[in-house]
């Protein structure tokens, strides 16, 4: 955490968007390993000569030196850590990458605290999503990817879903099709799921992959091969879940359904 004593101080920051802001400016909405979400000034970034616009592109990974200023921090100086160059050479990378920093920007708020295990979740992925060296393919490792970054998100938020024992009753979950429960926040057996309304449907498959990337590292969770169809259901059982929380559709998944189509 920068000390407060001092005007001007360093951090390891994210672009996750920036907007123009007065005649010349960028407004930098960034996510930082030491402040958490917080935004800049970058001034003077959209002018031609500007030493700084290269550095402040979203999913950037940038070392900031920032000041304080009357109202919001102002960006004095920027050096790229990390472009991930192959996010923006690929329109189905692009969208990935957008998805994960709209997710991560959604869920947090302006002054909180920091979050460092929340900062390298996010530029673990990034990375990850920029070694893939085939978006397209009928098994992508961009859903691997997306799905491990879903879960460990909702970890660190404090929305883990409860997958092993019936959100309702308590019993273990046996391994048979189950339902789902976004307001319980996990599965429910199927001997609650009788009487309970605004429920979705989970086959076991599935289900045994969504417990898999929660428990595992990234190393292990990188081996699972789910088909297809497995690969639909816990994508729209995901972004159901992240509806209900955020009490609104986010923006890319659609986008990214338009590309796929």
């Amino acid at each position: 955490m920068p000390d407060p004593k001092f005007r001007s101080f360093r951090v390891d920051a994210v672009v996750l968007r920036h907007s123009e802001y007065g005649e010349a400016d960028r407004l930098l909405t960034l996510y930082t390993r030491q402040l958490g979400k917080t935004r800049a000034i970058a001034k003077g970034a959209r002018k031609i000569a500007s030493r700084k616009a290269g550095h402040i592109e979203p999913f950037t990974h940038v070392k900031l030196q920032l000041s304080k200023g009357r109202d919001m921090f102002i960006l004095t100086q920027a050096d790229t850590v990390d472009a991930y160059l192959p996010l923006r050479d690929d329109l189905i990378l692009t969208s990935h990458a957008s998805y994960v920093v709209e997710l991560l920007d959604r869920f947090s708020y302006e002054d909180e605290t920091e979050n460092p295990a929340l900062f390298r979740l996010l530029t673990e992925t990034l990375a990850r999503l920029a070694s893939i060296t085939d978006a397209s393919s009928p098994l992508s490792a961009t859903w691997l990817v997306i799905r491990y970054y879903e879960m460990r998100l909702l970890d660190h938020l404090g929305f883990r879903p409860q997958l092993f024992e019936c959100a309702n009753c308590g019993r273990e979950i046996k391994p048979e099709d189950q339902f789902f429960s976004f307001s319980a926040g996990g599965v429910i057996c199927p001997r609650c799921g009788q009487g309970l309304p605004n429920l979705h449907s989970i086959s076991v498959d599935t289900l045994r992959y969504l417990r898999h990337f929660q428990r595992s590292s990234f190393a292990d969770a990188s081996r699972a091969r789910p088909d297809p169809d497995v690969q639909w259901e816990a994508e729209t059982l995901m972004q159901g879940y992240f509806t209900y929380l955020l009490e609104r559709e986010l923006h890319t998944p659609g986008f990214l359904k338009k590309i796929r189509e």
